[in-house]
């Protein structure tokens, strides 16, 4: 880069520049009211002549061959002598307001007079009386130019209007009016309204040059007054303040933000750039007229030249370049050869300056350029329908960008690219009558490539999960179809072509979507169980069609907006659209909805970030399963929170231009797809724009944020967190998988070495931020031992607070998961259907889907941390369940006799209510002996229980007792029973001889209250009775029958349906109570 030259001229504000038509010296004006003359070829040690003539602020300079003026606040144009500060009088006034800008036609017989009146004044400067005013502006005039032969005048407005003037007759006519490419200022204090806004027209005078509102060099055409390009860069921002065009027309400067970049008109990209004084605004830019040297004011008062601003190995900037020569005698006439003695025209003799091209040469095409690059000039104009007829502006200012299919190419030297992604590629040969279609997949193992004969010449191709997808055009007598070829065994059996009806539809774009297979698809016995995805079917009709894997036909679905482009998922579709037309800044104006497969409803719909100027490249999906994309800025863009309705994002994680191995390098990036953090990409080197033949090696850029810090270790933190946030994303009910812990735990240490670097440049805010992010509790210590290592006390306790604080809370994962189900996350991820043979196979599928089943929801079965206690009749007053292992011996409580005469039977509604306070009293304890028990020297085979056979009938049991009862009810005695009496009763204890079945006392036990020795000798014999064989004759021995045994179980099954809400007995110990008063009558009978 060579040496600035830089002198202070004027004080600070706004200044103007002008060279002198030999370039010898140059013109500066200023704020001080002083013009200074310059001599281009002395340094800036150089004293400059100085013209003082101005009341005011001089705001503008001109020089012609003869002269140079300068106009002023003073509202003074003032005329002086050449290459001196001579004053040779006034050339115009204004009335009362300051002049803004004086432009000499090329001849330099006119000057042109911009001020703060509302209209331009058109000056003879030899017949200074002949005065012109061309109105037609509402406000102020800021700048005027000359077309550089014709007479044409074009005038910028501070109503933001750029009109042109045919001055060609006395009578001026507005020729055309150009709308919303400046901007309007009307503030003459505000510093925009010191910027360049002038038109700068090329030497050919075919287009001019000028800085729009948007902060972009937009190129307008003469033949239709449209635009026709537009000049960006990522290294140019801001507001452009001024614009100078090279003598030859090859170079264009400008100036934003104290820089100045020079740009060559033919590729519209940057050649060199240089820092002009820091803080300051540039105000006016100028070519030297015959040297190579840029020259530039600020508003700092600093004149500045830049010496050899055009490098050697770049044309020169003054010299006619080769293709404006043959520009000179394109298309002039018929003949391609003409003798040099003869003129082109007749008439026109040497005198060629004095002559209009525009008259003389009236068969000439104004609308052509000759463009090495192969074409950026002389497009078709912006208000012209596309060839297919679908695109249609109502602002002809901003060219719409046509639909596209994601990493496909033009056809070129009969071979191109239909898809290009992480799956694999399809090549198109062509061979004149048909074409022969390659389908390649990186992964060989997974599935299978193959190729076939195209007689339909498809255009459009894609590659999906599950199969491929082609469609061609309408042509001839065939109409557009589309042609799905399912992965697998390819057969004919499972592809199928889906016909539109209409001849005059054509498809826009394709897509197939689906579940990603676990296993290879090359032999797959199960791939019809899982589905063929989903096909997505863009038409010129403005809708999308939606077809089963299989063909069948869902449903037609209308976008209501332009098809751009589309990518579809496992359980999606992601399609970009234009909603009306282009903006007249230069935007796209470019949308996108994800619709679900499932039900066709909409999951996220929002804009896409797609900057002024430029356009969308690429779009596709990472191996998570996000939408990404990678526009014509070089910046690529994830969508984050995708699965959560309306909640999604786009994060910008890289910019390629601030990759380092671009460094020197003149490349640019064919985007194929995004990995965890890689972006691969096919380079293209110097102009090329796509990849072509042979196929090019993927490459991986690895993946950094474009922060605008120069915190490396930050960078990377904040990248794994955006990873780790997108894998929780893909989360159903799991709470976390083992790569996001492995994550966290690599997380966790950087946050450590972050924390360590805080404590010890005492930023203890910092430290205290970066502790609660992390996500171990270990971490916690460990950053308590930083604390101490550093003995920073209270950042320990800080430490601590948090740390308790997070025990305290509930886990960070199951808030997670919980608020995904709050925002509304409505399905689970698509998973595969696991075929039988899958289930029954005792192998083990190393690549199978190992993530662990969905956690099944039970409300009832939550983790209760506040006890909560059922106010109801049962459940507050019942008694504890008391295990029979618990149960105490308490003595039996006699009750009190009955109040009635007679004997009732014991009913379960006679029992109290559960719920009372009183407890039922507990059953009896168990007989702690067993009666059966073998004694010391009883023989073996000796059975005293054993049934004889005589016995082996219905049990005979005495009735006795039954009588004995019902007659001490009635009054009487009890009856007696025949038979003798033992002695062995009266050896007995007071014990109860007789009880019920329930286990309590005989009945004429709590009938008498004690009993007498007579009661039980009377009871004794009544039991020898009822042992006793029966009597065939007798009225006592009718009486005998069965033990009542149907009695003796109805009371049993009575007493334990009343006492089971107590616990109940069992049956043993009725059996053993029983079995103890038989062995008692036994031994009485023995």
């Amino acid at each position: 880069m060579s040496k600035l030259i830089t002198s202070s001229s004027h004080g600070p504000g706004n200044t103007c520049l002008t060279f002198s038509k030999d370039g010898s010296r140059a013109y500066t004006g200023g704020q001080d009211c002083i013009v200074r003359i310059w001599k281009i070829n002395e340094g800036a040690e150089q004293e400059p002549e100085t013209a003082t003539e101005a009341e005011q602020a001089v705001t503008t300079v001109a020089a012609t061959d003869d002269c140079w003026l300068s106009g002023s606040e003073d509202a003074e144009v003032r005329r002086y002598a050449k290459d001196r500060s001579e004053l040779l009088g006034l050339v115009t006034s204004a009335v009362g307001v300051g002049v803004r800008c004086v432009a000499i036609d090329p001849k330099g017989k006119r000057v042109a007079v911009a001020s703060d009146e509302l209209f331009v004044k058109v000056v003879d400067l030899e017949d200074m009386i002949g005065v012109s005013q061309l109105k037609g502006h509402t406000a102020g005039v800021r700048r005027v130019t000359w077309h550089p032969s014709a007479p044409l005048l074009t005038s910028s407005g501070a109503d933001g209007k750029v009109i042109a003037w045919d001055v060609s007759t006395e009578e001026a006519r507005i020729e055309s009016t150009l709308e919303g490419i400046i901007p309007a200022v009307s503030d003459a204090e505000s510093p925009e309204f010191a910027h360049d806004c002038s038109v700068v027209w090329d030497p050919s005078g075919l287009h001019f040059y000028v800085s729009t509102r948007a902060h972009e060099i937009v190129v307008v055409s003469r033949a239709n007054w449209s635009r026709i390009g537009t000049f960006s860069d990522k290294d140019v921002s801001g507001a452009i303040t001024a614009l100078a065009l090279s003598p030859n027309g090859t170079y264009l400067a400008s100036a934003s933000r104290s820089k100045v970049h020079v740009w060559a008109t033919n590729s519209r990209r940057v050649v060199a750039s240089h820092a002009g004084t820091p803080g300051s605004t540039i105000t006016q830019l100028a070519f030297s007229p015959k040297d190579n040297l840029i020259a530039w004011t600020d508003t700092n008062g600093v004149f500045s030249r830049w010496q050899n601003a055009i490098s050697d190995s770049f044309p020169d900037p003054v010299k006619p370049a080769a293709s404006a020569t043959a520009s000179a005698t394109a298309n002039t006439g018929p003949s391609l050869f003409i003798d040099d003695s003869t003129d082109v025209a007749t008439g026109l003799g040497d005198n060629l300056d004095e002559v209009d091209l525009d008259t003389a040469f009236p068969e000439v095409d104004d609308d052509w350029i000759i463009d090495d690059v192969g074409g950026g000039l002389h497009d078709e104009p912006e208000t012209s329908k596309s060839r297919d007829g679908f695109v249609k502006e109502m602002v002809s200012i901003t060219k719409a960008q046509l639909p596209f299919q994601p990493a496909s190419t033009p056809l070129e030297n009969r071979k191109r690219y239909l898809a290009y992604n992480m799956l694999g590629v399809i090549e198109v040969t062509d061979q004149d009558t048909h074409h022969i279609i390659n389908v390649e997949f990186f992964d060989r193992s997974a599935r299978k490539g193959y190729h076939f004969t195209d007689r339909f010449k498809y255009e459009l191709g894609y590659l999906g999960e599950r199969g491929a997808v082609f469609a061609c055009q309408p042509e001839g007598e065939h109409q557009a179809h589309v042609l799905y070829k399912p992965y697998g065994t390819w057969t004919t059996q499972a592809e199928w072509t889906y016909t539109l009806t209409e001849k005059d539809i054509r498809v826009l774009g394709v897509a197939a979507g689906g579940v990603p297979p676990s296993k290879s698809l090359r032999n797959s016995a199960d791939s019809d169980l899982q589905g063929f995805g989903n096909v997505v079917v863009a038409t010129s009709e403005g809708d999308l069609t939606f077809l089963s894997g299989s063909g069948r036909e869902r449903r037609i679905m209308g976008i209501g907006a332009d098809f751009v482009s589309m990518v579809a998922g496992p359980e999606w579709v992601f399609v970009i659209h234009r909603a009306g037309s282009t903006t007249i800044d230069g935007s796209q104006n470019l949308s996108y909805t994800m619709i679900n497969f499932e039900d066709f409803s909409v999951r996220q719909r929002d804009v896409l970030p797609v900057p002024k100027g430029h356009t969308l490249k690429w779009i596709g999906l990472t191996d998570q399963g996000a939408p990404a994309m990678y526009d014509s800025t070089g910046r690529v863009h994830i969508l984050t929170k995708f699965r959560i309705p309306h909640h999604a994002s786009w994060a910008r994680v890289m910019d390629t231009n601030l990759l380092e191995r671009r460094v020197g390098k003149d490349e640019s990036y064919w985007a194929v797809g995004i990995t965890d953090s890689t972006f691969m990409c096919l380079i293209l080197k110097g102009r090329q724009e796509h990849p072509g033949f042979p196929r090019p090696l993927i490459q991986e850029l690895p993946i950094r944020l474009p922060f605008r810090g120069k915190g490396a270790r930050e960078e990377q933190i904040e990248r794994e967190l955006l990873l780790i946030q997108i894998a929780f994303d893909g989360l159903d009910d799991e709470l976390t998988t083992d790569d996001i812990l492995m994550r966290e735990r690599a997380m966790d240490k950087e946050f450590i070495v972050l924390i360590q670097a805080a404590c010890k440049a005492d930023n203890i805010p910092r430290a205290i931020e970066l502790v609660k992010l992390l996500h171990q509790l270990t971490s916690f210590d460990a950053a308590m031992k930083i604390a101490d290592f550093y003995h920073l006390v209270g950042f320990r306790e800080k430490v601590e607070i948090l740390k308790a604080d997070r025990e305290n809370q509930e886990d960070r994962l199951v808030l997670a998961r919980n608020k995904r189900k709050r925002w509304l996350k409505p399905d689970p991820p698509i998973r595969e259907v696991q075929s039988l043979n899958n289930l029954s196979s005792t192998r083990t599928d190393l690549l199978g889907d190992v993530r662990p089943p969905p956690t099944i929801e039970r409300p009832g079965m939550a983790r209760v941390t506040v006890p909560i206690i059922e106010q109801t009749r049962f459940s507050s007053k019942a008694p504890p369940l008391v295990l029979p292992s618990q149960r105490e011996e308490t003595p039996f409580v006699e009750p009190p006799p009955p109040s009635e005469g007679k004997r009732k039977r014991v009913e379960a509604d006679d029992f109290e209510d559960p719920s009372s306070s009183f407890p039922m009293a507990p059953p009896p304890p168990k007989q702690r002996t067993n009666p059966f028990a073998r004694k010391p020297g009883q023989e073996a085979s000796r059975n005293p229980f054993a049934r004889k056979s005589e016995l082996n009938k219905t049990v005979q049991k005495s009735e006795s007792f039954f009588d004995k009862v019902d007659g001490v009810k009635g009054g009487g005695e009890p009856l007696k029973s025949k038979g003798p009496s033992t002695k062995s009763s009266k050896d007995k204890k007071d014990a109860p001889r007789q009880s019920t079945l329930n286990g309590q006392m005989s009945l004429d036990k709590m009938l008498s209250g004690k009993g007498s020795d007579k009661d039980k000798k009377n009871r004794s014999t009544n039991k020898v009775t009822r042992d006793s064989p029966p009597q065939e004759n007798g009225t006592q021995d009718s009486q005998i029958t069965d033990v009542d045994m149907s009695d003796m179980n109805t009371l049993v099954e009575t007493q334990e349906s009343e006492l089971s809400g107590a616990g109940g007995w069992e049956e043993t110990q009725l059996a053993e109570s029983e079995t103890q008063d038989l062995l008692e009558e036994t031994q009485l009978v023995e």
